[in-house]
């Protein structure tokens, strides 16, 4: 049984190109740490192209979390910019290309209309 980091990277290589990502360019690397054993993800971006292989190599971005939280993030149960804010993630690079990525993750199950990420709520005094 394929998990769900495999799926999700295993759709995006097949897509080729996602207009979600048409103007964003540079490299992510996903670093999954579980223990002393850290399984790579490397995601190529040149303007909407994608090209993902699971390579340990230099990139413009790099995200270390446990494989745990990623399944969560790839089934959409999670959102990234909420487990970074939370210390859940590390990054080192061009954070934009982690919020542009953040584009490619399935909305929440619960979430209404296309794509709901934060909330934000106010105590009225």
């Amino acid at each position: 049984m394929v998990d769900a980091t495999t799926r999700f990277f295993e759709d995006l290589d097949r897509r080729g190109h996602d207009p979600l990502l048409a103007k964003s360019s540079g490299t992510l690397r996903l670093d999954l740490h579980e223990g002393a054993h850290t399984t790579h993800w490397l995601l190529r971006i040149d303007r909407g192209r994608l090209q993902v292989s699971q390579e340990d190599q230099e990139a413009d971005t790099v995200v270390g979390t446990s494989p745990e939280l990623f399944e969560e993030l790839a089934a959409g149960r999670e959102n990234g910019v909420a487990a970074l804010l939370r210390g859940d993630m590390t990054v080192s690079g061009d954070l934009r290309l982690v919020v542009q990525m953040e584009r490619l993750f399935p909305g929440h199950p619960d979430a209404r209309g296309p794509r709901r990420h934060f909330e934000l709520h106010r105590e009225v005094r």
